[in-house]
Order: structure tokens, then C-alpha cells, then sequence
């Protein structure tokens, strides 16, 4: 099955700015495109709001003033959806309300021929619930742009219970013949990025509501150290706090309320009080001119140990010893007692340095402090360090001290479970693993809809095969120890992958 012919027209219904977005796409493919909008005169308006963004793009140099001639050319305004028929794909971009795009598409049924691909753009609602009261809903499929759908290549196509193989490749293809990245998805609550995706806000503001740290120092912890592009307290700020939560929520309710994607309540006051972020100029943070940027908390200078002690091995934030060494501070190696226990740091005052799993750092026995994990211990600019209660001043300002004098800028946050970096990354890497094993996507699939939907630093899945499965699991295990309503229970894909992975190095030995 090929992509939609050139030839062939293709309708937006809705010219918002989703539809305009879609719209632009397919004429710059090289499509005829013909715009539809309920309102009178909104179809012809988004016409010269897209000869505008053509207009601006040949001004940059990536589109010649004779493709733009030609694209605007192949653009109309529709009266009515009659004025659709002998289109070969209509994708629709209005209201997310069921009834809404149900009636729509039962309407385009009457119109269209009988091979045109009918397509939703809807983030939240069941595919299989648009299509459900068509009379051919093989030909229906999801095609979920990300905004701007000009410039974000990732587009998830959905099949619905009811969908053709052959509409669904169809859509695939066409997508791609538009030089978009698409990815195949079933139709799951949030498809694939915004179901996987729902930790990477959801820790965050947990780690708020405990008081773990403030919006500002969270943000910088999983940039400077997670490696991703944005904090989720300034991602949500700029998506809309009203918008991400009613993803949230949605995603909550498809799942019958599943402890996992529960909504949170901080979000719900700020929604509440109208503080959705940029738009309304104060969400989490405050915006416009002359207002100061937020800052994270950063320790201040202290002075580095002149030597450490490397019990066993750090595996994970192995990278570190290398780190110190280099630094001038001398390592000596020892050996644990127990091989299985995880290795750690120890400076001269007798405290311990483990890597965040999921363990209150209070539950040690001896003084512990957990610093979180990075991407790259090398690369990162910031770490977290959480000291438990027996910890004294100067004990932490010697571990503040090593990880300064490694070139890190350093937070202190509070004790709990996971820490920031650790906990979201091993719930994005569970949930990825349960997305595969329930059919939503392939492995390959999920990794590219996350990097290029919402520009992770890595795949989850490939991010969990290089951390491995058993120490995702262990953090879990603990968290769910630590929180024993479910929320943290690690699925069984993640048991059975960290079981293979296990039996895979008994193995080799």
C-alpha cells in the first residue's frame, strides 16, 4: 500500500492552529488542500495566515517564492463540506468533544467516496470511539500531529479496534512521503507519548507536594543532570497547566482511574486559580518583562576531601571514579563484605555515598547521603545530593565539596525515595516496557515517538537497557515499598525483562 497520491486532494476540517499546521504540511508536500471550518469565514481567513507562514519561509530561504506561488495555488477555502467530496483524505482538527467529531465524521460519510481516509487528529479521545458510529470505520485511522505541525516531525498513526491494516499503512506512508517521522500506535489512552510521558510530570509534582524541592531546583536537577531539554514545571508552563491536566485527567479516567496516572493536586489548585502558565503570564513561574528568572537552589563552595574510598562497584555512576581521580583526589579501592550489596562512596568523616534506588536515605543505618542519577555523569553540570537526618553539616559540605570539585554544580534536596532524576526515569522505563508488552507499539516505535515528541535525551527503553532492567526493578521495588498504593508497582513486563537479563549474565559467567 502507497502513500495518497499527489494528485489526490486533502481536507482539514477545523483551521485552528492544529489545522492550519496540518493543512501547511500536506500543501507543501505538494497536495491540493482544501480547508473547512464550521464558522463562516474562519477557512478563507486561515488561507492568509498560511500564505503568510510560506511568505515568512521564503524570507528565511527554505522554500523558493516559485514553490510558494505554486503551493498557494493548490490551496482552497471550502463553503461546506459537500465542497470536500472527491478528496482522497480528510483530516479533522476540531473540538476535542466525541459527539462532536462523531457527527462531523457521520456528515463527511455522506459526502466522500467510499476509498477516502477518513483521519482523527485527537491527543485524547478513543479513535475507536470517533469511528464508532461509521458505517465504514475500516477506513478510519488517527493521525496525531505534534504542534507546530510544521516543525515537529513526529506523528503518531493509530489504529482503531475497527481499522484496516491497509488504511492504517496507507496513513503511515502518507506521513511519511510528507517527510514526517510516523510511528504506529493502537488505540491506548494517550497513544504512545502521552501515555509514556505521564511520569515525567507526575514525579515532578509529587516530589512538590512532598516538599522535596522547589519547581525551580526540580527543573534544573532533570536538565543539568536528567539531560533533558526542559524541567516539567517550565514545560507545563508553556503547554498550558489547563491543557496538561486535562491530558492527565483524561489519561486517569480511560484508565478506570489507575493509581499510576493520578492527577495531582497542586496542578488542580493552580488550574483553578487561572495561573496556566505563559499564556496567563503566571503558572509555576511568573512572566513578562522585567520579571526575574526562578533560580534553583545551588550549595555554596566547599572545600573537596582530599581522598575517598570506592567499596565494590558503582555500576551506574561508575564514570564517577574516573571523575575523581582525575580531579586530584586519591581513591583507594576496597572490596565489599557482601558482593550482591550496591557499592558506594566513603569520605574521611564515615559518610556514604550511595547512588539514589528508591530507599530513603534515612533508612541506613550509618550516615548516608544519595546523590541521583545522571545521564551522563561526565556531561552533566548539576547533582542532587539528599542527606539522611543523621548526616551532619559537615559531613554534607565534604560531599558537596567532591561533587564541586568534580566541576558540578550541587542541590541539596530533601530525603525521599528515588530522589528526582532516578524515580522519573525508572517510571518512564516501566512504562515503556508495559506499552510494548500490551501491543501499544513496537520497541523502535516507542523509543523515536519519545525523542522526537517530546525530545527526550534517549529512548526509555534504550535508557533502561543501559541502566538494566534489574536496577530499574530494584527502584521500584523500594518506592513501592516506601508508597504501597500501586503507583510504584513495577509491571510484569519489567519483572520478566529483568529476569532474562539476569539469567543472560548467570549465563556468560
Amino acid at each position: 500500500m502507497t502513500a495518497l497520491d499527489l494528485s489526490s486532494p486533502v481536507a482539514v476540517v477545523g483551521t485552528g492552529t492544529m489545522g492550519q499546521g496540518i493543512a501547511q504540511v500536506a500543501l507543501v508536500a505538494g497536495h491540493p488542500v482544501r480547508l473547512y471550518d464550521a464558522v463562516r469565514g474562519r477557512a478563507r481567513e486561515a488561507v492568509v495566515a498560511i500564505t503568510g507562514r510560506l511568505d515568512r519561509l521564503v524570507e528565511k530561504g527554505r522554500l523558493t517564492a516559485g514553490d510558494r506561488d505554486a503551493a498557494i495555488a493548490r490551496i482552497t477555502p471550502a463553503e461546506s463540506l459537500a465542497d470536500l467530496a472527491g478528496c482522497g483524505l480528510v483530516v479533522e482538527a476540531v473540538l476535542e468533544q466525541l459527539d462532536v467529531k462523531q457527527r462531523l465524521f457521520q456528515d463527511l460519510e455522506e459526502v466522500v467516496a467510499e476509498d477516502c481516509l477518513l483521519a482523527t487528529n485527537t491527543s485524547s479521545l478513543s479513535v475507536t470511539a470517533v469511528a464508532g458510529p461509521l458505517a465504514h470505520p475500516g477506513r478510519f485511522v488517527g493521525l496525531h500531529f505534534f504542534n507546530p505541525a510544521p516543525l515537529l516531525p513526529l506523528v503518531e498513526v493509530v489504529s482503531g479496534f475497527a481499522t484496516d491494516g491497509k488504511a492504517a499503512t496507507r496513513a503511515y506512508e502518507t506521513a511519511r512521503a510528507w517527510g514526517k517521522t510516523p510511528v504506529r500506535s493502537a488505540d491506548t489512552p494517550g497513544f504512545i507519548v502521552n501515555r509514556i510521558a505521564r511520569p515525567f510530570y507526575a514525579e515532578a509534582l509529587r516530589l512538590y507536594e512532598e516538599r522535596a524541592a522547589d519547581p525551580a531546583t526540580i527543573d534544573a536537577v532533570l536538565r543539568e543532570s536528567g539531560g533533558f531539554k526542559m524541567g516539567p514545571f517550565e514545560l507545563t508552563d508553556l503547554i498550558g497547566q489547563d491543557i496538561n491536566e486535562a491530558v492527565t485527567r483524561s489519561v486517569w479516567d480511560s484508565f478506570f482511574q489507575d493509581p499510576k496516572f493520578t492527577p495531582s493536586l497542586a496542578q488542580r489548585r493552580l488550574v483553578e486559580s487561572r495561573r496556566l502558565g505563559r499564556k496567563s503570564g503566571q503558572g509555576w513561574y511568573a512572566y513578562g518583562d522585567g520579571v526575574p528568572r526562578a533560580e534553583p537552589h545551588t550549595a555554596a563552595p566547599a572545600p573537596a576531601p582530599e581522598s575517598v574510598a570506592v567499596c565494590g562497584e558503582l555500576h551506574q555512576a561508575s564514570a564517577l571514579v574516573e571523575l575523581i581521580a582525575g580531579s586530584g583526589i586519591e581513591v583507594a579501592h576496597e572490596e565489599p563484605i557482601d558482593p550482591d550489596y550496591p557499592g558506594w562512596i566513603e569520605l574521611p568523616s564515615g559518610v556514604r555515598l550511595f547512588l539514589a534506588d528508591g530507599s530513603a536515605a534515612d533508612d541506613a543505618s550509618a550516615p548516608v547521603i544519595h546523590f541521583d542519577l545522571a545521564l551522563d555523569y561526565k556531561a552533566a553540570t548539576r547533582i542532587a545530593l539528599a542527606p539522611a537526618v543523621t548526616v551532619s553539616e559537615e559531613q554534607l559540605g565534604e560531599a558537596v565539596g567532591l561533587f564541586q570539585a568534580l566541576g558540578k554544580r550541587v542541590s541539596v534536596v530533601a530525603d525521599v525515595p528515588g530522589m528526582i532524576v532516578a524515580r522519573t526515569v525508572a517510571m518512564l522505563v516501566d512504562y515503556a516496557q508495559d506499552a510494548v508488552a500490551r501491543g501499544v507499539a513496537g520497541p523502535e516505535d516507542v523509543d523515536t515517538a519519545m525523542r522526537l515528541g517530546v525530545n527526550y535525551p534517549r529512548g526509555p527503553l534504550a535508557w533502561g537497557a543501559e541502566l538494566g532492567a534489574g536496577w530499574v526493578l530494584d527502584t521500584l521495588e523500594y518506592l513501592h515499598e516506601e508508597y504501597p498504593t500501586g503507583r510504584y508497582a513495577p509491571s510484569q513486563a519489567l519483572r520478566r525483562r529483568a529476569a532474562a537479563e539476569s539469567a543472560a549474565r548467570e549465563e556468560d559467567a
